[in-house]
């Protein structure tokens, strides 16, 4: 039993591999923050199946990058804007949507494994596509994550009060004049570029807890449209910064790190907002974020 705690919590010569990581530290902070901002209108709009859906066309497209000797992040990238474009422009309706990633999914993991298969090179790569790897991050990928973070940034950013108002309340919002189906394309394509670069980090198969939980999480203790992604955020820096130091330790995946430290930030937060909800004059924490009176005025 002290052995196989001490795999997966050793810390001998700690100090010489955090060197190793520093890449990989640096990375996880900046897709804590793209997880943090773009996961809580993941939840509004009902869309953590779709994360699921659009990482299994990533995990495709990565693997046959993978089996063609070329740039991983390009081929993850081109899954999952397949995928996001395809969920975008079909799935209108919640129920259509379902069908559609339903049918994806195993189509993509189906692809992924096949193109694995035929790869001869390190089963470490294979394994690292679905379960994340901490020492892969090189400077070349860990510019290009930083641009495509930037670029999911900026997206957000530009269309955060329409898009805030079309999660809301879709009818309201196209009765306003909001072009609602544009901005559902929008925001799908900015999912696609958070999910192609986090599977670099967590893997295809545990994307959801960077994307999804830290942002229930903090939705489970706060309604107000600011401090919900600041929690989101806090909750999804910590869970793959902290995944990485802990896992260094033991050498192995980070995922099982990332996804108990997220799984426990929402233990707590569901506590801690069960109680406040007990003890409120109104109940239960509403999770529904509040509609800018701004926008569509």
């Amino acid at each position: 039993m002290g052995d196989l705690w001490g795999q997966i919590f050793g810390f001998a010569n700690y100090g010489e591999l955090l060197v190793l990581v520093h890449n990989s530290i640096i990375a996880g902070a900046i897709l804590g923050v793209v997880g943090g901002l773009i996961g809580p209108f993941v939840m509004t709009r009902d869309l953590a199946f779709a994360v699921h859906g659009v990482s299994e066309l990533s995990f495709a497209g990565a693997s046959a990058a993978l089996l063609f000797g070329v740039n991983v992040v390009t081929g993850s990238i081109a899954g999952s804007l397949l995928a996001a474009l395809l969920i975008g422009v079909l799935g209108s309706r919640a129920r259509e949507r379902n069908s559609i990633i339903a049918v994806l999914m195993p189509f993509g993991l189906g692809l992924g494994i096949l193109f694995l298969a035929l790869y001869k090179g390190r089963s470490a790569n294979k394994f690292g596509l679905l379960t994340g790897q901490i020492v892969s991050v090189d400077n070349p990928q860990l510019l290009m994550l930083i641009i495509i973070s930037l670029v999911v940034i900026a997206g957000l950013v530009f269309v955060w009060r329409p898009l805030s108002f079309a999660s809301v309340d879709a009818d309201v919002a196209r009765a306003k004049g909001l072009p609602v189906t544009a901005i559902s394309i929008a925001f799908m394509i900015l999912l696609g570029l958070a999910v192609a670069v986090s599977i670099q980090i967590v893997g295809a198969l545990l994307v959801l807890s960077l994307l999804v939980t830290p942002a229930a999480a903090a939705m489970r203790i706060t309604a107000s449209p600011v401090l919900t992604p600041v929690l989101s955020v806090v909750f999804a820096v910590t869970s793959v910064v902290g995944g990485i130091l802990l896992a260094l330790g033991g050498g192995l995946p980070i995922s099982p790190y990332v996804t108990t430290i997220s799984f426990l930030i929402y233990v707590v937060c569901r506590i801690v907002g069960s109680r406040r909800g007990r003890r409120g004059n109104n109940g239960r924490v509403s999770t529904a974020p509040k509609v800018p009176a701004e926008v569509g005025a």
